[in-house]
């Protein structure tokens, strides 16, 4: 059963995301309207030391008043290569630049509703440069051992889908 798109129109837009209206066909020939969420790439990173350990940060989401852990994360701007956005966004938000980084997965996180691709990153070595400049991001970051991330998405202590996919991919690869 495919639904098919008829046409869409931009409701509102600004630098960040749009709010599109869609005719859509159904395959009894019904049509329906859907809203959908139109979003630049985002792009995600982290490091795993020597120690098996994973650079995470702790922070706090307004919108579901949750806290939770988190790997750095942020939109890929206009130009710029993915890979490149997720060493930004790790240093801008950690202080840690990464080394050669890997692509470890591309996941979309709600694609019901939104057209948002997460792209996540890690290496195995990075250099500390400094106090993030980001630093209004986090509560805190800190070097957690990769072998409590199960149990950790299993406490809700990592909220997010794509994040908790990403670590339990990353432990699974690693340990």
């Amino acid at each position: 059963m495919q639904w098919t798109k008829q046409s869409e129109q931009t409701v509102y837009s600004n630098r960040w995301f749009s709010v599109n209206l869609a005719d859509v066909a159904l395959p009894d020939g019904r049509h329906l309207d859907h809203f959908m969420i139109r979003l630049r790439p985002v792009a995600v990173a982290t490091v795993i030391n020597e120690a098996n350990e994973v650079l995470l940060l702790w922070r706090h989401r307004f919108i579901t008043d949750s806290w939770g852990w988190e790997l750095a994360a942020g939109v890929v701007e206009d130009g710029e290569a993915i890979a490149e956005a997720a060493a930004r966004e790790l240093e801008e938000e950690t202080g840690w630049r990464p080394g050669p980084l890997h692509h470890l997965m591309s996941v979309e996180p709600s694609n019901g509703l939104t057209d948002a691709r997460h792209h996540i990153y890690w290496a195995d070595e990075g250099a500390y440069v400094g106090h993030p400049v980001d630093d209004f991001e986090s509560d805190r970051r800190e070097w957690v051992p990769l072998k409590l991330v199960p149990d950790m998405v299993a406490r809700g202590e990592v909220p997010a889908a794509n994040m908790a996919a990403a670590l339990l991919l990353l432990h699974h690869l690693r340990l």
